[in-house]
């Protein structure tokens, strides 16, 4: 991927690994989107760096998806990646969980972490595949999508599933002129999941230089540390991942 000289849209890029992103594209020469749910995230950002361009959307609604997406093409034609990283992780436990009278709320992590995933990589991809200028779809899914937390059922559940659909996105994108990148991130020290969780995680810095690496080599798969142990274990190594995370963590949903 040439890594200079895009306009590239960042979903949740006002925080966490998003703000990683795109601090690191921005630094790069690059002209950068960013939506987020969050306004007071979004006026930092623009405090910070005040080329980077922002816009309110909540991508847990399809139609706010569709609507980003006909803004970014109408204000900014020559958009040619998306870094689809908005996500959010939920912890708790399957036999208390409302799935009655809380299914929208437990539903949420579905929407924003691979719906919209699956429905800005299609508007997308498919406004880039009529472009003659190489593009590129880059979709952050998660160590956890090859061994889950099993406290985090759905989010493990929904990075597993992206990463699936990036397999297939970049298949049926190969004749055209759109690269499909996998980012595999491990526990990073981000704000995910809630304030303070992730202190033990990844730094951040590190994390991102060495994605961009991967990204400039041209992988489609790119992990980092445990993450990227993962890519390459046996099933059985996977499944006592698993376990060995959930009897540590279990204690604490």
């Amino acid at each position: 991927m040439n890594i200079k000289g895009n306009t590239i849209l960042v979903t949740g890029g006002a925080s966490g690994i998003g703000y990683q992103f795109s601090k690191k594209f921005y630094n790069n020469d690059n002209q950068i989107i960013v939506c987020g749910r969050n306004t007071e995230k979004l006026t930092t950002l623009e405090a910070e760096f005040p080329e980077i361009i922002t816009k309110q959307c909540d991508v847990t609604h399809a139609d706010e998806r569709v609507a980003l997406f006909e803004w970014v093409t109408t204000h900014y034609p020559d958009v040619n990646v998306i870094v689809n990283n908005a996500g959010i992780q939920n912890r708790f436990n399957l036999l208390t969980a409302d799935a009655k009278n809380d299914w929208e709320s437990l539903k949420t992590e579905i929407d924003i972490n691979f719906d919209a995933t699956v429905q800005f990589s299609i508007l997308f991809g498919q406004y880039f595949a009529k472009s003659n200028n190489e593009a590129s779809i880059i979709n952050v899914s998660s160590g956890l999508a090859f061994s889950p937390m099993a406290i985090a059922p759905i989010y493990s559940a929904t990075k597993a599933a992206v990463s699936s659909f990036s397999t297939s996105l970049r298949h049926q994108l190969s004749e055209t002129n759109t690269n499909v990148y996998e980012v595999i991130p491990p526990a990073v020290n981000t704000d995910l999941g809630g304030k303070g969780i992730h202190t033990f995680g990844a730094d951040p810095t590190d994390f991102i230089n060495e994605i961009f690496e991967g990204l400039v080599q041209d992988k489609h798969h790119i992990g980092y540390g445990s993450s990227k142990e993962r890519l390459t274990m046996t099933k059985e190594e996977l499944d006592q991942v698993t376990s060995d995370m959930y009897q540590q963590l279990k204690d604490t949903i």
